[in-house]
C-alpha cells in the first residue's frame, strides 16, 4: 500500500508463532513491516496507531510514539524494517492502522496500513 500523496509504501508479512502461544487459549502472531520512502522528501515516523480485532469482534487500540522504541528517519529511496507481535484470544483476527509521519517540509500526514489478517494455519481453507 502506498500513500499516493506522500509516497510512503507499507508492506506487511505475518506468521503464527505456535511455540510462543500459551496453552491457555491465546494465539501469538508476528508481523514484519517494511516502510519504504518512495518520495523525494525525507520522512520521519513519529507515532503509530493500531486497531486490532479478534475473531469475536473484540477491538483493541494501540497508539504511541514510534515503533519498537524508534522514530526512524527515512531518506528518499530508503526503507525501514521491523518485526513485532500481538497475542489474540482467538485463532484469527486482523490489524489495521497508520503511522503518523513528518516530511522535511514540516507537513504531518498519516501513512495508512490496510487491514491484514492474522490466521492460525489450516484455520481457513
Amino acid at each position: 500500500m502506498t500513500d499516493t500523496e506522500n509516497h510512503v509504501q507499507i508492506e506487511v508479512k505475518t506468521r503464527y508463532l505456535p511455540d510462543q502461544s500459551p496453552d491457555d487459549g491465546k494465539f501469538a502472531f508476528a508481523y514484519h513491516i517494511t516502510i519504504s520512502n518512495k518520495g523525494a522528501q525525507q520522512v520521519q515516523l513519529l507515532n503509530r496507531y493500531w486497531l486490532i480485532t479478534d475473531g469475536n469482534g473484540k477491538k483493541t487500540e494501540v497508539h504511541g510514539p514510534g515503533v519498537i522504541g524508534q522514530q526512524p528517519v527515512l531518506a528518499a529511496g530508503v526503507s525501514f524494517n521491523y518485526t513485532s507481535g500481538v497475542i489474540l484470544e482467538t485463532p484469527l483476527g486482523s490489524m489495521q492502522g497508520h503511522y503518523e509521519m513528518r516530511a522535511t517540509d514540516g507537513s504531518i500526514f498519516n501513512a495508512q496500513i490496510k487491514v491484514f489478517s492474522l490466521v492460525v494455519p489450516k484455520m481457513v481453507n
